[in-house]
């Protein structure tokens, strides 16, 4: 039997998963040592317990996807809103350097898949799926392209296998990320971890009111915020036009060369108001607001991912997958210590870049953004990565993908 959560009781278990997964990682050693997520810690608790209560009793939850997909278009809307073009432009070469990095792992995670499926004796298409399509694409990607390979190329059940390849590498992401920086951190000598008095003191400072300069989105999700409701007014009408707009584009370039999944076009919204508003208009942007409504969207839309897992579905998955995306595995946790990192400059900021390309090669960029906040709540900010991973895992990482997945299908067709 399957009870279905409207959008209240969505976001109340939400919020008693990430209060649940703060209390876990504050008392047990093990999720603190290793920087695993609070969202992922009390979701991944809330599936197993889904998961005993299915097997015993038979009753499964059912949430609101509604709900979640628009804390996801708002998380993404708070990217584009805080890109302005100086700070990208402070990416610099790091973002240039990066973006191959990346481009080159989504033709490697392609290729693990496929050369495995074929050597497994499935359809070749069957590796794509357990590729890019979902573990750099996530479940959005997943679902566009599920249907296409089920009518297009004849792979039956590709939307399921889809949605189950995606949701495995969501957990994965948020798994491995964190251990793998720390790992390299400690290693090299990086940095030291910060006490909890040392972090307490830098949560409990405020941000002066003009102070611009060392801003950078999502890097501390704990400090103190000066916000004023007519700020969070203005604030909450740019996530609506930037939602608006997406909606729009999505309906207009639907089947055209254009086409872009929803959230790249929320993204791409936000990039185009906030520095319409800055250049032409010359509006002053909060850029406070916008991180404090872009963090709690990321924490609650993880917590909603992972609270409406179905973890039995997971363990129908065919024998040759599960082979696939455990390689899939540690293709990512090399490619990330031996290749990203290095790459990047074998520094500490290369070190959190890592965690965050853990988190949307095998997840989605929240994943990705989630994994660096643990990493730089105990070692220190890395104004770095945080410029850089968030612009290229939601928004370029996705025209690469699209672009690969298509060469690749018109090889196959």
């Amino acid at each position: 039997m399957d009870f279905t959560f409207n959008a209240f009781y969505t976001l109340i278990a939400a919020v008693i998963v990430l209060l649940l997964g703060r209390f876990l990682v504050n008392k047990i050693d093990f999720l603190r040592r290793y920087n695993i997520p609070e969202p992922v810690a009390g979701g991944l608790v809330a599936a197993i317990l889904s998961l005993i209560v299915h097997n015993v009793w038979g009753y499964s939850i059912s949430t609101s996807s509604e709900l979640q997909t628009s804390f996801m278009l708002i998380f993404f809307a708070s990217i584009g809103l805080s890109a302005n073009f100086s700070k990208l432009r402070e990416g610099g070469l790091g973002l240039i350097i990066f973006l191959v990095c990346v481009a080159s792992f989504i033709v490697v995670q392609n290729f693990v898949g496929i050369s495995l499926a074929t050597l497994l004796g499935i359809d070749p298409l069957v590796g794509l799926i357990a590729g890019s399509i979902t573990l750099t694409g996530g479940h959005g990607t997943a679902g566009a392209w599920g249907e296409i390979l089920e009518t297009q190329h004849g792979i039956q059940g590709a939307l399921a296998l889809g949605m189950a390849s995606a949701t495995f590498g969501l957990i994965i992401g948020g798994i491995i990320g964190g251990p793998l920086a720390k790992l390299l951190i400690n290693r090299y000598e990086l940095a030291q971890p910060h006490t909890e008095k040392q972090a307490e003191a830098r949560d409990s400072k405020l941000n002066a009111e003009n102070d611009s300069s060392e801003f950078v989105p999502f890097e501390y999700p704990h400090q103190v915020r000066l916000i004023t409701a007519d700020n969070a007014i203005t604030t909450l009408g740019m996530f609506a036009a930037c939602l608006a707009f997406a909606e729009f584009m999505t309906g207009f370039s639907k089947g055209t060369w254009f086409e872009l999944p929803t959230f790249v076009w929320t993204l791409a919204g936000g990039v185009i108001l906030r520095n319409v508003l800055e250049s032409v208009f010359k509006v002053k942007i909060f850029d406070r607001a916008i991180d404090v409504f872009g963090n709690a969207s990321l924490s609650l839309y993880l917590a909603m991912a992972l609270l409406s897992l179905k973890l039995w579905q997971l363990a129908d998955l065919a024998g040759p997958l599960v082979v696939i995306l455990g390689a899939q595995t540690i293709t990512m946790a090399l490619y990330a210590a031996f290749v990203t990192f290095r790459v990047m400059g074998k520094n500490y900021d290369a070190a959190v870049l890592s965690a965050g390309h853990c988190g949307f090669g095998m997840g989605a960029t929240p994943t990705a953004v989630a994994n660096m906040q643990a990493i730089t709540n105990m070692y220190g900010p890395s104004h770095k990565a945080f410029l850089i991973v968030p612009l290229c895992g939601a928004f370029f990482v996705d025209l690469i993908n699209a672009t690969v997945i298509q060469l690749i299908l018109k090889f196959f067709a």
